[in-house]
């Protein structure tokens, strides 16, 4: 199959039926043995210094593993992608638009799809057999979610990990489904994790911390039962047909769309505090105004630009609000039991 590159989350159902291997270029750059060398090449040719490393990222993985053909979300994740979109027309690449509706609307959606699959070649009707056959694996990463929180068989990394792959299924979702059933049965001999850990939800775009946030946290007896928008990738509400789920995923919309599945979350989750992560440069940075005034839970902002690792800093900072954390959690438990 030819590889398409994707910017974000896109309906992959359709790029599928129409004979193309997606390709999420956010996750080849962030597991690249040196992305700092993806971003240099951006650099080099001319991006700025105060610009998205995703986005310059994406673009060094466009230049540097021979994508050429890209699907670029121009309404719904970045601002930025339009001008890196008309960049990569420059360097003679084949680029597609595809808009998410501005707001989450099944009849909008399904002309947006349709088009899609007529500019690709295809028919919706091919994308949703193919969307049959992606709902095994879409299962099997949403059961690793509910044994992430519900059961704590599922590290704070591997929850993260095969939620955020949903995106293009690790370029094969045959697999990606043997893989993960595989996983999930050693999972289910494992122990299950302290229950007097700390409980947290991550929210946000995923970081270019890795796998070294998510293990310095478990490092403190703290575990994250909720990562936001991996989660969103493996579609949890799926609908009944492809413009009711891609209606139903949170992410291209309102930051309020987001806050009521945020919200809900957290409470059947028990999630006791929230890391908010924020890339430097991004719009939706702004957004933490919002969060902070609608979520009644202990808040740790982590902005990240091009450092790929936790500074002694930001671990200082990570400590004092688990602690803080911990003493929250405390305090509601001494007044709980003061009530009873």
């Amino acid at each position: 199959m030819k590889k398409i590159g994707i910017t974000t989350t896109v309906p992959i159902e359709i790029l599928l039926a129409a004979g193309y291997q997606p390709v999420d270029l956010n996750n080849v750059f962030i597991t690249d043995p040196s992305p700092e060398r993806l971003i240099n090449i951006a650099e080099r040719a001319g991006f700025p210094l105060n610009c998205c490393s995703w986005i310059k990222g994406i673009y060094g993985v466009c230049m540097d593993y021979g994508i050429d053909t890209i699907l670029c979300v121009t309404t719904g994740d970045c601002s930025n992608t339009i001008m890196l979109m008309e960049v990569l027309k420059l360097k003679g690449l084949r680029v597609i638009p595809f808009a998410y509706p501005d707001q989450p609307d099944i009849q909008r959606m399904q002309y947006a799809l349709e088009t899609l699959a007529e500019t690709l070649g295809t028919t919706l009707e091919d994308a949703n057999r193919v969307r049959d056959e992606l709902k095994s694996s879409r299962h099997l990463a949403l059961k690793l979610d509910r044994l992430t929180w519900g059961q704590g068989l599922v590290s704070s990394w591997e929850n993260h990990l095969w939620l955020v792959s949903t995106s293009d299924f690790n370029q094969d979702y045959h697999k990606y489904y043997h893989q993960l059933q595989k996983l999930l049965a050693e999972c289910h001999q494992r122990q299950s994790y302290p229950t007097d850990w700390l409980r947290l939800a991550y929210i946000g775009v995923p970081s270019v911390y890795g796998q070294d946030l998510y293990r310095y946290l478990e490092s403190n007896r703290a575990r994250v039962v909720f990562n936001e928008i991996q989660r969103q990738f493996a579609m949890p509400k799926p609908g009944k047909s492809l413009a009711e789920q891609y209606s139903n995923y949170t992410y291209p919309y309102s930051i309020y769309q987001r806050l009521k599945d945020i919200t809900t979350e957290l409470e059947r989750r028990q999630v006791d505090g929230v890391i908010h992560y924020v890339q430097a440069f991004c719009h939706r940075g702004i957004g933490d105004i919002i969060f902070r005034d609608g979520l009644k839970l202990p808040i740790l902002t982590l902005e990240g630009n091009d450092d790929f690792f936790l500074t002694t800093h930001i671990k200082t900072r990570i400590e004092a609000f688990l602690d803080m954390v911990e003493r929250s959690r405390q305090n509601l438990k001494y007044s709980q039991q003061a009530v009873v």
